[in-house]
């Protein structure tokens, strides 16, 4: 690897690392673009696959006695049905127009919510619409890897804790992630190049973790809602970005 591909393999480690460690999700979407300058398709969303779970455990310690579990098996187990039907809408549907109507729906919804001084309050036990979310939010990783969209937009409508959202949030990422990661691994998706981006992106990942931990300590509840949806209002955008190109005509 050259200089150059090890400067940009760091950068977008260390930004992934931070957002995660900020906000308990958001890896990808922060750091796939800069890999994918460097490095194929497959590798990217390998390497990139790892160190979302590497970044994630130290925020999942974190937030551990914090976690319901019977909360979270509410979201996990429609969404581990999910997956497999997304992937196989994937045959048959268009990824790219699912990731564009994605991208525009983060876009309206994050850049409606951060406009407003007050956010939504919905405070009451919803475990239908829990089920719900989490199913749709497993159909979306399979079909396009976007499965913390929706449920992301539903908790940060819910007005709690900002412990008790990461402490789902974080969770359901990051068990869909490493679902995610043995499936890339049994069909060979890693070889020695990944493996070395990998080792590579260590310090940088962990740096950005770090400080990103030590912001989110900081930050009280609203605050923390407030992230979530700029976060998803950039997630739209960046989405957008990499969406736009696949319908603009040559």
């Amino acid at each position: 690897m050259t200089l150059e591909t090890l400067i940009i393999i760091s950068i977008g480690a260390f930004l992934g690392g931070f957002v995660n460690g900020l906000a308990g999700f958001g890896t990808a979407l922060f750091a796939l673009g800069w890999w994918l300058q460097v490095m194929p398709p497959a590798e990217a969303v390998g390497l990139c696959l790892a160190v979302a779970i590497i970044s994630g455990l130290p925020g999942l310690r974190l937030i551990w006695k914090q976690i319901e579990p019977g909360l979270l098996a509410r979201f996990v187990i429609p969404a581990m049905i999910g997956i497999p039907i997304g992937a196989y809408l994937l045959t048959v549907v268009n990824a790219q127009i699912m990731i564009l109507m994605v991208a525009v729906f983060l876009i309206i919804y994050g850049g409606f919510y951060s406009l407003r001084s007050s956010l939504p309050q919905l405070q009451d036990e919803r475990p239908k619409q829990d089920a719900a979310i989490g199913f749709a939010g497993g159909v979306l990783g399979g079909l396009a890897g976007l499965s913390g969209a929706l449920p992301t937009i539903w908790l940060s409508m819910r007005g709690w804790p900002k412990g008790r959202t990461r402490g789902l949030l974080q969770p359901f990422n990051m068990i869909v992630l490493i679902g995610s990661v043995f499936g890339i691994a049994f069909q060979g998706g890693y070889n020695s190049g990944s493996l070395m981006a990998l080792l590579w992106s260590l310090p940088a990942t962990l740096l950005g973790v770090t400080l990103g931990i030590l912001l989110y300590s900081r930050l009280s509840d609203s605050q923390f809602r407030r992230l979530l949806i700029a976060l998803l209002f950039a997630s739209g955008c960046i989405l957008l970005g990499r969406v736009a190109p696949h319908f603009v005509s040559p």
